[in-house]
């Protein structure tokens, strides 16, 4: 049985007293138990909190795996469930890296918290808290501020692809809006997620810093994200990005 089917059938299971079955998606645009380039490990932690006022049929999948079973709970009014290491806690994974889709049950999402942090030596970073999504975020040109590659600090870019056909991506490099230093095109297939670092899209460039990522696709179901990590100690702060221009 494919994962959206049980997923399907799940919620009309649940819904089979109700004249409609409305679902809310949330998006955490990441999640992973990886290797950095440190030989760190990368962890997430995801919170999921019902504060509906109802009782909530939650469904929870990693969209790049498709291999990875649905996670499948319900929660009541207020309560909460807190996964530590969400990719070997709630699916048994080693490693993987993938957005992870949350699906509830009626027309309000459950709030869903995230955070990623490195473990190195019995050392742990300072928790880098990632923003989710909505189910669609789209806009033909989106911009990622802050970036940067040098002694100090690295950064990965995040193209996902939730549709159903592949994605064209043009991504542009630049310190002066408007003015391009490198152009590169990248093809996400569907379901997937391409976390690459910035210095692989533009190998052309030298470090720097002060650096935007403008993204353009006419694809809808796509998210963007970066993340900028300080080499020090692997703290991390989350780009989220603004809606940009020609």
């Amino acid at each position: 049985m494919s994962r959206s089917l049980a997923i399907a059938l799940f919620f009309l299971a649940a819904a089979a007293t109700a004249q409609d079955a409305p679902m809310s998606t949330t998006v955490v645009p990441v999640v992973g138990s990886t290797f950095g380039v440190s030989m760190a490990r990368w962890l997430t932690d995801v919170e999921l909190i019902n504060d509906t006022g109802f009782p909530a049929d939650v469904a929870i999948e990693l969209a790049a795996v498709p291999d990875a079973p649905v996670f499948i709970t319900t929660l009541a009014p207020g309560q909460s469930q807190r996964f530590t290491d969400i990719v070997g806690q709630a699916f048994g994974l080693e490693s993987a890296l993938s957005p992870l889709r949350v699906t509830t049950g009626g027309r309000r999402p459950i709030t869903v918290r995230a955070h990623a942090y490195a473990v190195k030596s019995n050392e742990v970073s300072p928790l880098q808290r990632i923003i989710v999504y909505g189910a669609l975020t789209w806009f033909p040109i989106r911009v990622l501020d802050g970036l940067g590659f040098n002694d100090e600090i690295r950064t990965n870019i995040g193209l996902l692809n939730l549709g159903e056909q592949e994605a064209d991506f043009l991504v542009a490099l630049q310190r002066v809006p408007g003015r391009n230093l490198a152009i590169t095109y990248l093809r996400v297939g569907p379901g997937q997620l391409r976390h690459v670092p910035i210095q692989q899209l533009f190998p052309m460039i030298g470090e720097g810093n002060g650096f935007s990522v403008v993204i353009e696709t006419p694809y809808r179901q796509t998210h963007v994200y970066a993340s900028v990590i300080r080499n020090a100690d692997n703290g991390a702060e989350f780009i989220t990005p603004r809606i940009g221009s020609r």
